[in-house]
């Protein structure tokens, strides 16, 4: 019987691609599996990267062309801003909890009663009045009707703590991939245009800037604003000796990166001061709140208008999405991420001939 020695040759170099495409599989699968933990420190290392790279370029100079030394100084600085105000709020937020759990075990706690306007607040004012007056006679009766949900408050309140602890040690680790990353710039740079060539074709170095401009754009433009936001807040916050005014300051910091009005937060905030102490001081505070609510009317075509112009709906989804993803972190990555993913999208849009054809036509040219 005669032998096909062209259907075993097929078979046979069919079984080999086989097997080394499994081999391959199995390759990258491992390879994701042992990266996945720095996936996020990595990729928001890069980011940072290419947001501080124009700044590491002015240090440079200044320094005589030490690329190294002008990495090293922005690693070291922004550890430093970064890990004494983590110390500062875990120490502040400590030292009310003992305080609190001081005064619950002697019985010294005093809560004010609630000031007038809480009832009249729709839906859920008269409750709240209620509760917050049987609080400031009888605490403990407030305690005991509400122990379950206590709990399960002060669980998440646990889960949050530790996510942000995390979220600040993979900063931490970030912060360490960007500097390598900046005093290793050129390979970085060279790096990255041979992988956008690979994916993009020819027009790859070109969007590789773009993707550079995108992120320095929404890191301006966004993660600026939140924090110089946030930092208004807590200049306003220490004047009138508000308690908690870094855990308050943060959390304005991450309502301004998810893009929804400061004066949810502000707003109570006031007041609250209105309620606790004198008019002058109140207004005063009032009218800061307000100020810093609509700061970023300015401070957005300042920042974010030099770059790539992003929508904010586009960012909004990214910040969300990015939290429910990977945790406080995801606030950053997520809004960097989906709008380069946006801005690539549009541009891959802009160069389709049909489009510009249909441009040409509506303006007619």
């Amino acid at each position: 019987m005669p032998v096909n020695t062209t259907d075993d040759l097929f078979i046979k170099n069919a079984v080999e691609a086989s097997i080394r495409i499994g081999l391959i599989l199995v390759l990258v699968i491992l390879s994701y599996l042992i990266m996945r933990p720095f996936i996020i420190p990595v990729l928001w290392g890069v980011i940072i990267a290419v947001a501080a790279a124009p700044l590491i370029l002015k240090v440079e100079n200044i320094i005589g062309g030490r690329r190294t030394l002008a990495a090293t100084l922005f690693t070291v600085v922004a550890l430093i801003v970064l890990i004494i105000p983590t110390v500062i709020l875990s120490e502040s937020m400590i030292e009310n909890v003992t305080e609190l759990s001081q005064s619950l075990e002697e019985g010294s706690l005093h809560i004010p009663p609630p000031p007038e306007f809480v009832a009249t607040i729709p839906l859920i004012g008269p409750r709240v009045d209620s509760t917050w007056f049987l609080a400031s006679v009888n605490h403990e009766t407030v305690i005991a009707q509400y122990t379950p949900q206590l709990k399960a408050a002060g669980a998440t309140l646990l889960g949050a703590l530790g996510s942000g602890l995390t979220s600040v040690l993979q900063f931490v680790a970030a912060l360490i991939i960007s500097g390598i990353f900046l005093a290793n710039s050129e390979g970085s740079v060279k790096a990255s245009h041979s992988i956008a060539r690979r994916i993009f074709g020819e027009k790859g170095q070109d969007w590789a800037a773009l993707s550079a401009a995108t992120i320095r754009s929404v890191v301006q433009g966004v993660l600026g604003i939140a924090l110089i936001q946030a930092v208004l807040t807590a200049m306003g916050l220490i004047a009138i000796d508000m308690p908690a005014a870094g855990l308050l300051s943060l959390l304005v910091f991450f309502v301004a990166i998810i893009q929804l009005p400061l004066l949810l937060i502000l707003g109570p905030i006031a007041a609250y001061v209105f309620y606790y102490t004198g008019t002058a001081p109140a207004i005063i505070f009032l009218v800061w709140s307000i100020f810093v609510s609509m700061s970023d009317a300015f401070l957005k075509p300042m920042l974010l208008g030099r770059g790539v112009d992003i929508p904010m709906l586009v960012i909004l989804l990214g910040a969300i999405g990015g939290l429910m993803l990977a945790g406080i972190i995801g606030l950053f990555v997520g809004s960097v991420v989906l709008a380069l993913g946006f801005r690539l999208f549009t541009a891959w849009l802009d160069d389709d001939p049909t489009l510009k054809k249909r441009r040409r036509r509506r303006w007619g040219l």
